[in-house]
């Protein structure tokens, strides 16, 4: 066993040098602990999706119409700058109570560019936008509203000057079309398939005179009809040619 002693002077002198080493590691310990932090700070801050007002994700734009009149008597649909859209519409099926229907599917990129350009030129329905000629017909309540993360504005109107909101009307109501086609078919391909010659030649029709658009957000129920040998021919053949356009269309 080695024994070490120390005279009064040297012992003091140890104890101080000892701390010295002490602290000056300590300093080290913490400055390397605060950079360790400061890093892992900024990795997680790289690691999260940015959020701001203009990201795609964040965007939408709204169409609405209620007109008791028309059929459906309601509909909305909702786009966003990712390209996903839904459709909702309220319907009256024979003598039974109001019913809902609901549809999402995604749009063009050439559409969806054209919905968010014209809100911008609409300066994102800020403000009036129904033209105020109180002469014109009613031909429903129509309503657009934007909403991102910085900005949410919702607009009335009947019929509007402005050029932008008279593009995304003519839009939307041409979407509404298919859609409802699409409502249409289905609910005929189910319940009562002699209905669908009629329904799909008046389809075809508005699809040669270009009064419809996004052609292929309805075909899934095209194809359902295509593929079901229990349906003529000549239905099945249209429901296929109809396919066909959806990817030929010219954007409006």
């Amino acid at each position: 066993m080695i024994h070490r002693s120390f005279s009064g002077g040297n012992f003091s002198t140890a104890l101080l040098r000892q701390a010295g080493r002490t602290c000056e590691l300590a300093s080290w310990q913490a400055i390397a602990l605060v950079a360790l932090a400061f890093s892992a700070t900024i990795w997680s801050a790289a690691q999260q999706p940015v959020s701001s007002g203009n990201s795609p994700a964040s965007a939408s734009v709204t169409f609405t119409l209620d007109f008791p009149k028309s059929d459906p008597a309601h509909y909305a649909i909702t786009v966003d700058t990712t390209g996903h859209a839904s459709y909702e519409c309220t319907v009256k099926i024979e003598d039974s109570d109001d019913q809902t229907y609901r549809s999402e599917f995604n749009i063009t990129p050439a559409t969806r560019e054209r919905i968010f350009d014209w809100a911008k030129q609409a300066k994102y329905f800020a403000g009036k936008i129904d033209s105020g000629n109180q002469k014109l017909a009613f031909t429903g309540d129509k309503v657009l509203s934007y909403q991102d993360g910085q900005r949410s504005y919702t607009a009335h109107y009947n019929y509007s000057n402005v050029e932008a909101v008279r593009q995304l009307t003519t839009l939307f109501q041409s979407m509404e079309a298919t859609l409802d086609y699409g409502r249409r078919l289905s609910y005929d391909h189910r319940y009562q398939k002699l209905a669908l010659d009629d329904e799909i030649r008046r389809m075809e029709t508005q699809a040669r005179n270009n009064e419809l658009s996004e052609i292929q957000s309805v075909a899934p129920v095209l194809q359902e009809i295509v593929d079901d040998n229990t349906v003529m021919n000549g239905v099945r053949a249209r429901a296929k040619e109809l396919i066909q356009m959806a990817g030929t269309m010219p954007a409006h």
